[in-house]
């Protein structure tokens, strides 16, 4: 009798951790008000969520603020992010003390802690030291960590053997779609119209986020619709007026369309200095400059 009542044990963060992956971080953090009383493990869950929602939303400083030396692994790990994202002059020390927690026996193996290891280690391209500690997977955020990376370093092909552990877990699980949808977009082809498919279902089921427009509109550029990803981008820029992401993909839909650019990119410029998109364009200017000096 216990495994009956086991299986039918309501999954309280549902909803929040469905908003955060999709996108909907102010949602996530909002849904947190209104859960019935939680287990340890799941308050611990839903305070990681709503840490982490807030890295999304930027705001580091209250995370960084708010989780003070006492709190368990996971917002201490979610707390370095922070300080990791909020200035480039946190960087060494971030990653000096991620690299000391991940040899700690006692620590070294909290799925958060490699969780947040990975991400950080993909943000500094060291896409084979983020696989050390996200390869193993062990949750479904993980696995869809290592498809990402996977797809950074052009290997579709171990990204392809990620998802298929993720849908022999749970195939309908949001990040299994979206997992899939990166997949497809990275392989293109006629593969571009079901990664677009994927997106459609999201905004037919959820709210619209800028995640999901971008993934709609990129989808759109690569079958041509440049118009449609336009209408998409605008509607995500409305939402957030400097998510890189959104301004990127501006960049890119307006020069196809033949209409001006550069306010998006000197947006992107401003807020986004990192871009890969800024620094290609930055290295383009600078190899013209040097084309023209030559000339001269």
């Amino acid at each position: 009798m216990a495994s009956a009542v086991a299986a039918t044990t309501p999954d309280h963060l549902f909803n929040m951790r469905n908003n955060f992956y999709l996108g909907a971080y102010q949602a996530a953090i909002n849904c947190s008000d209104s859960l019935p009383p939680l287990s340890p493990d799941e308050s611990l869950e839903r305070d990681g969520l709503v840490f982490r929602s807030y890295v999304a939303l930027g705001s580091y400083q209250l995370v960084i603020n708010e989780i003070d030396a006492s709190a368990a692994t996971p917002l201490q790990a979610v707390k370095l992010l922070a300080l990791y994202l909020s200035s480039p002059d946190n960087k060494e020390s971030v990653i000096s003390s991620l690299k000391d927690w991940l040899a700690d026996p006692a620590i070294g193996n909290n799925p958060t802690l490699r969780l947040i290891a990975g991400t950080i280690f993909l943000h500094e391209q060291d896409y084979n030291e983020a696989l050390k500690h996200t390869n193993a997977g062990g949750t479904m955020d993980l696995h869809a960590l290592n498809v990402q990376i996977f797809l950074k370093m052009y290997r579709s092909d171990y990204a392809e053997k990620q998802l298929r552990i993720m849908q022999q877990i749970d195939e309908d699980h949001s990040l299994t779609q979206l997992a899939n949808a990166w997949l497809d977009m990275a392989v293109g082809g006629a593969k571009i119209q079901e990664a677009y498919l994927i997106f459609q279902d999201f905004s037919e089921k959820y709210q619209m986020t800028g995640l999901i427009l971008n993934g709609k509109a990129v989808c759109c550029m690569h079958m041509g619709n440049f118009d449609e990803a336009e209408t998409l981008l605008l509607e995500a820029l409305n939402k957030d007026a400097k998510d890189p992401e959104t301004l990127a993909n501006l960049v890119v839909c307006s020069l196809h369309l033949g209409k001006p650019a550069s306010r998006y990119l000197s947006q992107l410029k401003l807020s986004h200095p990192d871009h890969m998109l800024v620094k290609r364009v930055s290295a383009a200017e600078e190899s013209f400059d040097r084309a023209v000096q030559s000339v001269a």
